[in-house]
């Protein structure tokens, strides 16, 4: 029995605000075509002549590998379910699986027509200062020397050529990886025939050509290969080549593979990666004429349909140019890419001290890549070798391959130190590389746990305990970001170390926690999915909601990675109605739609691409912000409900004040920064005519280095008094992507009394804050 027509339950009651609001798609979005829209802000980057030439060429390999990624898990998954008699709908656009790949194909076409036209102009320009790729077509006789000999002594000894005819069946191409495929004739029959080729993975992409001074020129490894086939396949010969790549599914759930139980997870895993490789295709992508038969074998036996073959004139897999940059020949290098930086180490700490002692006295914020990882790290390489240091506990979940933080817990463990690390193996395209460190760190006498069936631990969280004659003490430390050194000279995050006792007590139960397998504990100070988070964040917009309707300034500060949750959605759409301000910077998926008139008036939602990858999440309530997060969860349906993640107070009020500025800097951005409409697009954002540019990066980099500096001198002149926070927002701004200024060294900090450190934060902020809470905007 259905609904009745008047839009009542059954009871004959009217269907509540809520209730309505849920099945209301007018102000959401589907997700997928979110992303592409995010994906193509990427792609502006890569037109935008105001970035160095260069750069333009990464944000053109950005692009790629993340539509690459985004085919294998998104496309992948949604390819899962359209093959289900019952499709599930989408609760963001009410669309079927079905429905929303057509939708995905329908907008796939111009997106990679417009990368190929980046990548062609980058590349033409590129050209210009000397940096040359040289196709077959205009090899020089030198040239084609170079090459025959590059094939003769790199590649004809370890190619493998195979031939698919009824005796030879069509073989597994791996995902991701490059082959040469040809139509082959024989002397004796017209019917052509498949030849294929894999790109050995052990060789370099670049092949260096002649060149004279002022110029680097090269060619990729697969037009070596494709202008040498007459040498590969004995008595065939090659027609027509191109190069091919296949992407498939790896939208894998670990735990739903079947862990036999006596089985080590970590050869669970690396059982799972293997199988990646030869799932079902979900893309080919053609680069060269292969032949329409050919192609049509090929395309059968991948069980693909046509709309999902693209066929490009770009190289496909663009991760070799980043080796390029080197060869930019001198003296168009310097203009080609960004200037370079040296993260700061903040002013919050000296680090000619022992770190402990100042964690205790005041909790350090740091905020990366503008400030250096290096307090951390030193902290950590001190406790390894303190003997009041007993314990060390740590979540990892991508590390860098050559990681300072696990030595130190590797020295730590070395040192009779009980160290617990849980790494979790299920981080997507990283698994091999915390397998290794896995292996590492249990070899040091290190205990290591994987986390709880389905529910990946994405928070990142280390505990230090100290055991002195004052007794049990901890420093806690937590991030937005991963502990990954590389990471967090790319990616914007911030970082707390803390002495809190309350803090330190509910780290304590969490990883108790994590060691029992119990992911609903209760915590005093943090909140912790998959539980206590998202109730959390609903709690705050429920409080402003409140003070909203009782005629009280109310407004909410949100930014993040992605928002996907409907839950959190419809929240923010009943404190619009309720006449919250709600102020938004979401980087990537945003499946709400500002300005939908009913719904979502009032909401701002700020979009920032630029130089470093935007990655923390602030959740922060209240008209004068009292109410400070900051989290390792985005709001999405996998963050909230399906992982473990933490979100932490900030307290202190200078680490308070950091994050302010933080929040302002974000908003007054109007270079990098676009706007969301009541379309779901991004334009430019409203900003008032005359006002200064804006980059909030540029300006935290500029900031970062004057802080050091006045670090410095201060230690000098005061060497009880050092700065807590950053300068307020500077008047004006250079044009975008203007350098920092040339420090030659990171300067040491030094310290200061809590009250002198608070009260020069204020003082510092006193300019913002009113921009901020008091606000024209």
């Amino acid at each position: 029995m259905g609904k009745q027509d008047s839009g009542e339950d059954l009871r004959g009651k009217a269907p509540s605000d809520e209730a309505r609001r849920r099945h209301d798609y007018s102000f959401t979005q589907n997700r997928e075509l979110s992303w592409l829209r995010f994906d193509d802000r990427v792609l502006d980057e890569a037109f935008d002549p105001k970035v160095p030439l260069f750069e333009r060429l990464k944000f053109c390999e950005i692009f790629d590998s993340n539509l690459d990624e985004w085919f294998m898990i998104r496309v992948g998954g949604l390819s899962d379910l359209a093959s289900l008699k019952n499709q599930p709908k989408d609760n963001k656009s009410n669309q079927t699986p079905a429905e929303q790949l057509d939708q995905i194909f329908s907008a796939l076409p111009p997106l990679v027509e417009r990368h190929g036209r980046a990548l062609s102009e980058v590349e033409a320009a590129l050209a210009g200062k000397g940096l040359v790729r040289v196709c077959p077509a205009d090899y020089t006789d030198a040239d084609r020397s170079a090459v025959s000999r590059h094939f003769d002594r790199r590649l004809a000894p370890i190619i493998s050529p195979l031939v698919v005819d009824p005796r030879h069946p069509f073989p597994n191409l791996r995902n991701g990886r490059l082959f040469v495929a040809c139509s082959l004739k024989a002397a004796d029959d017209e019917r052509g025939v498949l030849g294929l080729i894999e790109l050995p993975a052990t060789e370099p992409r670049v092949v260096e050509l002649p060149t004279r001074p002022g110029m680097w020129r090269y060619t990729l490894i697969e037009d070596v290969l494709s202008c040498c086939l007459d040498r590969c396949f004995g008595d065939y010969v090659p027609r027509h080549a191109a190069v091919v790549r296949v992407t498939r599914n790896a939208d894998i759930d670990p735990d739903g593979e079947g862990v036999e139980e006596e089985e080590d997870y970590r050869q669970h895993m690396k059982k799972v990666l293997k199988l990646r490789q030869r799932l079902q295709p979900v893309r080919l992508e053609v680069q060269g004429k292969l032949g329409h038969a050919l192609e049509s074998l090929v395309a059968r036996e991948l069980h693909l349909e046509e709309r999902r073959i693209f066929h490009v004139e770009r190289p496909l897999d663009l991760g070799y140019v980043y080796g390029l940059e080197e060869h930019v020949p001198d003296p168009a290098h310097a203009a080609c890419v960004f200037t370079p930086f040296e993260p700061q180490v903040s002013p919050m700490v000296d680090l000619a001290r022992p770190l402990r002692p100042q964690v205790e006295d005041h909790d350090v914020l740091l905020t990366y890549p503008y400030e250096s990882m290096a307090p951390l790290l030193q902290l950590l390489r001190e406790a390894s070798a303190e003997d009041a240091c007993i314990s060390i506990k740590a979540t990892l979940y991508r590390v860098a391959t050559r990681s300072h933080l696990c030595e130190s817990l590797v020295a730590a463990a070395e040192a009779g130190k009980e160290v617990t690390v849980l790494m979790e193996l299920r981080a997507r395209f990283d698994e091999a590389n915390n397998i290794a460190w896995a292996e590492r760190l249990d070899d040091a006498g290190c205990t290591v746990i994987y986390g709880s069936e389905g529910f990946k631990c994405h928070s990142k969280i280390c505990q230090i305990t100290y055991h002195d004659k004052d007794g049990i003490s901890r420093v806690t430390c937590l991030g937005t970001g991963n502990f990954n050194e590389k990471t967090a000279r790319l990616y914007s995050d911030f970082m707390l170390l803390t002495a809190s006792e309350r803090i330190g007590a509910d780290g304590n139960t969490f990883f108790r926690n994590l060691s029992l397998g119990n992911l609903r504990g209760s915590y005093c100070e943090l909140g912790v999915a998959p539980a206590g988070l998202k109730p959390l964040v609903m709690r705050g917009l429920d409080r402003e909601i409140g003070r909203a309707r009782a005629s009280e300034p109310a407004r909410v500060f949100l930014k993040m990675n992605s928002l996907t949750d409907r839950d959190v959605i419809d929240k923010i759409s009943e404190a619009c109605e309720a006449g919250v301000e709600v102020v938004m910077v979401v980087r990537g998926i945003c499946c709400i739609k500002a300005g939908v008139a009913g719904r979502t008036d009032g909401l701002v939602v700020h979009q920032i691409v630029g130089r470093f990858l935007e990655h923390a999440r602030i959740y922060a309530f209240g008209a004068q912000a009292d109410m400070i997060y900051l989290s390792s969860a985005d709001m999405m349906t996998r963050n909230t409900e399906r992982r473990v993640e933490i979100a932490f107070p900030v307290h202190d009020p200078a680490c308070r004040a950091i994050v302010r500025h933080f929040i302002e800097l974000q908003l007054s951005d109007n270079v990098k920064a676009r706007q969301l409409t009541s379309e779901g697009t991004w334009g430019p954002v409203d900003a008032p005519e005359g006002s200064a540019r804006v980059n909030s990066q540029e300006v935290l980099l500029v900031e970062a280095y004057q802080r050091a500096r006045e670090a410095a001198t201060s230690r000098d002149a005061r060497p009880r008094q050092r700065p807590g926070a950053p300068a307020e927002i500077p008047a004006s701004e250079g044009p975008s992507g203007s350098a920092a200024p040339d420090v030659a060294a990171e300067p040491a900090a030094p310290a200061a009394s809590g009250r002198g450190r608070v009260s020069a934060a204020l003082a510092l902020f006193g300019a913002a804050f009113r921009t901020l809470l008091g606000g024209d905007r």
